[in-house]
């Protein structure tokens, strides 16, 4: 018997419990400059220290928090259902919380690239990444995120995956941020799906929606339970 296909769309509430700041729902600075401009092609040819000081901190933090209860019940959809969780967040917390299928909308923190070849990808094995690293190719490396202005290359993968959902959950995310916004009219009309953020707002009618005013941390498991109660 074929299992469910069940796709998780996560945007930055998924995390900001684990103690990930979320710059767009704060004041969106970091000394004095918006994340914006620090996460931009222009941020990055004006201001490589800068910039690169800036993700260097990104991931000493992230090396100092944990999965949360909401990444940890996603893991145990896996017992019932075909799982892809599609992220929108650069961190590796559904990993190590122990999911086996993510796609990173856009990139990994923990991973650099060639400045020339976006396909000289590579992992870091600590949070500091210095300025004068150089790739294979002898190109400057910079971090492997998307920054604004720039395509989404796991776009296209992620169309595909919604669009082949049985069930479709969105978690702590306020469905503003395209293209990401976009997946859930690529799911069937029949597909149940699930909002789950404190201030959700669908936006555009959706069919079969169920919104749970909830944070993931206390929403996403009362979600799963929920899920695999029916199976």
């Amino acid at each position: 018997m074929n299992r469910k296909k069940l796709v998780v769309l996560t945007g930055a509430g998924m995390s900001a419990e684990s103690g990930i700041k979320t710059f767009r729902d704060d004041d969106g600075l970091w000394k004095n400059h918006h994340f914006q401009y620090l996460a931009s092609p222009e941020g990055w040819k004006n201001d490589r220290e800068l910039v690169t000081e800036f993700y260097n901190m990104r991931r000493k933090q992230l090396s100092e928090v944990a999965p949360n209860p909401g990444h940890l019940a996603l893991v145990r959809l896996e017992e019932k259902f075909e799982v892809t969780i599609i992220t929108q967040n650069v961190d590796d917390l559904h990993e190590r919380a122990g999911s086996n299928n993510v796609l990173h909308l856009h990139g990994e923190l923990n991973k650099v690239r060639s400045e020339r070849n976006p396909d000289l990808v590579y992992e870091l094995n600590h949070w500091e990444m210095k300025t004068g690293d150089t790739a294979d190719d002898g190109s400057p490396i910079r971090p492997h995120v998307v920054w604004f202005g720039e395509p989404v290359p796991m776009f296209g993968k992620a169309v595909h995956i919604a669009s082949g959902a049985d069930i479709f959950l969105i978690i702590g995310t306020s469905l503003v941020v395209y293209p990401a916004a976009s997946l859930i009219h690529y799911v069937s009309n029949s597909a149940p799906k699930y909002l789950i953020d404190p201030k959700a707002e669908p936006g555009a009618r959706v069919s079969n929606l169920e919104i749970i005013r909830n944070t993931a941390a206390h929403g996403v498991p009362l979600l799963v339970d929920k899920l695999l109660s029916k199976c």
